[in-house]
Parts: C-alpha cells; sequence; structure tokens
C-alpha cells in the first residue's frame, strides 16, 4: 500500500510538470489521434469546448438543485487582445447567462483576462466585468494561481474590489502565507472559496496534504465566516467535509464546492442531507491543463481517464448527476 501511494505522489509531481510543459501541449494539440484520446478523458472534467456547452451543463445541474459556477478555462494568456478576447467571451458568458435567468457565479483567472501581460490591464477587465455583472444577480469570482502570483492577485483583487464591492476570491489553505492574505482582507466585502491547493509549490512556501493542512483549512473557514463572509468549501476530501459540518456551520453563509465530474455521487449524499452544493464547470478548448491538474489532485483519477480513454467514447458525467 505505502508503494501504491509512494507511485501516486511522483505520478502527481510528474503530471504538475508535463502541466507546465508547452512543448507537450503542442504535440497533444498537433496529433490528432493523441488529442482524440486525451479529450475522451478530459469529457469527465469539461462540459464541452462551448459557451453553449458550459450553459447546458449548468441547466441541467441547476434542474437538479445545484448551484453552479461556470469557468472558461484559460490562464497565462500575454498577448493583450487575447485576453481582451478572452473578457468578452466572460463577459459574453454573464449577460447570457443572466438573459436565460440562471443564478450563476462566473471564475476566471486573471491571468487569463490581463495578468500575464499587465496588472492595469488586469484590474480594468475585471472592472469591467464587474460592471457588465452589475444588477444582473450574477457573481463573479477570481480563482486563484501560483504562489508568485499571489501578491499581484491579490493587489489586483483589492483595487477592483473597492470600485466594485461583492467580487469573491479564492485562498490556497496549502500556502502559509494564506491566514495573513485572509486578514489583509478584513474590510473588503465579497465572498471567499477555499481550496487546499493543487499546484506544485516550494516547500518553504506551501504545507502537503496532512493533518495539519486541514487544521488550517478548518481556521481558515472559521476566520472567514467571523469576518461575516460567505464561504464556499472546496474540497472533496470527505474527512474535511464531516469536521465542518460538525462544526455547525451549515446555515452560517457556508456551502460545499465540487468540481464538476469529480465525485457526483458524494456531490448527491450532500445535496439529500440538504446541505447547499454548488458544481464548479469549465468549458473551453484550453482542456489540456485542466485535465493535467484534475489527475495530479488525485492520482487515482488517472485509472478513471484510462478507462475513458479505452471505452472508446467520451464520458457523460452529467448523468452521474441524476
Amino acid at each position: 500500500m505505502n508503494r501504491i501511494i509512494e507511485w501516486e505522489c511522483q505520478a502527481a509531481d510528474a503530471l504538475k510538470s508535463i502541466a507546465r510543459r508547452q512543448d507537450l501541449k503542442a504535440q497533444v494539440e498537433r496529433t490528432p489521434a493523441l488529442n482524440g484520446l486525451l479529450r475522451r478523458a478530459a469529457a469527465r472534467y469539461v462540459a464541452g469546448d462551448s459557451r453553449e456547452d458550459g450553459i447546458e451543463a449548468g441547466r441541467r445541474l441547476l434542474g437538479q438543485e445545484y448551484a453552479i459556477s461556470l469557468e472558461y478555462i484559460g490562464e497565462n494568456t500575454q498577448d493583450a487582445e487575447a485576453c481582451e478576447a478572452a473578457a468578452e467571451e466572460l463577459a459574453a458568458l454573464v449577460g447570457e447567462l443572466w438573459r436565460l435567468g440562471m443564478a450563476a457565479r462566473v471564475s476566471f483567472d486573471l491571468s487569463h483576462i490581463g495578468l500575464a501581460a499587465d496588472d492595469e490591464l488586469a484590474v480594468a477587465q475585471l472592472l469591467g466585468l464587474a460592471r457588465r455583472a452589475r444588477g444582473t444577480g450574477i457573481e463573479l469570482f477570481v480563482s486563484m494561481e501560483e504562489s508568485a502570483k499571489t501578491d499581484r492577485i491579490l493587489a489586483v483583487y483589492k483595487r477592483a474590489a473597492a470600485e466594485e464591492p461583492g467580487i469573491g476570491i479564492t485562498l490556497q489553505a496549502y500556502l502559509n502565507r494564506t491566514p495573513g492574505d485572509l486578514a489583509g482582507l478584513e474590510g473588503i466585502g465579497g465572498p471567499v472559496r477555499i481550496v487546499k491547493g493543487a499546484y506544485r509549490e516550494p516547500e518553504e512556501a506551501a504545507i502537503g496534504r496532512s493533518e495539519a493542512l486541514n487544521e488550517r483549512y478548518l481556521s481558515l473557514v472559521e476566520a472567514a465566516l467571523a469576518q461575516g463572509r460567505r464561504v464556499s468549501v472546496a474540497t472533496h476530501d470527505e474527512t474535511l467535509i464531516e469536521a465542518v459540518a460538525a462544526r455547525g456551520w451549515i446555515g452560517q453563509g457556508l456551502e460545499f464546492e465540487l468540481l464538476y465530474g469529480i465525485r457526483p455521487d458524494l456531490a448527491g449524499r450532500l445535496k439529500a442531507i440538504g446541505y447547499p452544493v454548488r458544481v464548479y464547470i469549465t468549458y473551453g478548448d484550453e482542456w489540456y491543463l485542466y485535465l493535467c491538474h484534475r489527475i495530479a489532485e488525485f492520482p487515482p483519477n488517472l485509472y478513471r481517464a484510462i478507462a475513458d480513454i479505452a471505452g472508446g467514447t467520451a464520458a457523460d458525467p452529467l448523468s452521474e448527476y441524476e
């Protein structure tokens, strides 16, 4: 058993490195057979390439009484025109959700809409999206990225939130700096999503999966609630979910948020108990990096990916929520 765990950890580290290899990504994109095989695996975690695919998945999950988040996948976009195009897609997503009367949250990486090119561009794009979403009931949520970007992400977020209150922010529990980052948000309104963290980080910057990480996670949830925030507990860790529920925080503005295609059985059980559950749906053609992250954060997903590839048809995760 220890050898299996060791192998899974090594596989996770390897996948985190592979995810950043642009040469491998390019090879996948220009090799039709390989692209097709990996797309079968990605279909479990990505609703499709188009906005319509994402919205349709969201519509079906809303019909099952789940709350939803939608993300147009992308990050580290360095060309300003491409950043503007990504922001236009997100604005169109906000508008379409509003037109259809779908209550939803729209999430995105700041490096997709400007941060990788210029901080001022990121601020302008975020404010533009916030103004587009104002009055629609659609909530914007900034995702978190590698720790090397954290200072800049928080700086952009704070500037935008000062003008457009209510934008949400994601915090990563495994980073040693995060308790201080949360304290630094005191006085800035908006909900918080707390994740464990999935990026490969230096040992001095983060702690690994452990009881200590779970305790830090719980303390962050408690601190965020004490600030009067709504909190998304974004984890598939049942031990952690049970610990949150045992503390009586349900009903204090707390919800559980699970990724699309991962543990639909758990999402269903939590919803059946009466807990608020949100499903985080992604769409777009930048699925390669996302697939690598989903497998890396839970290495047994590699076995599922192999089964999906061998099965010959794309997975249909929506059927597992019904």
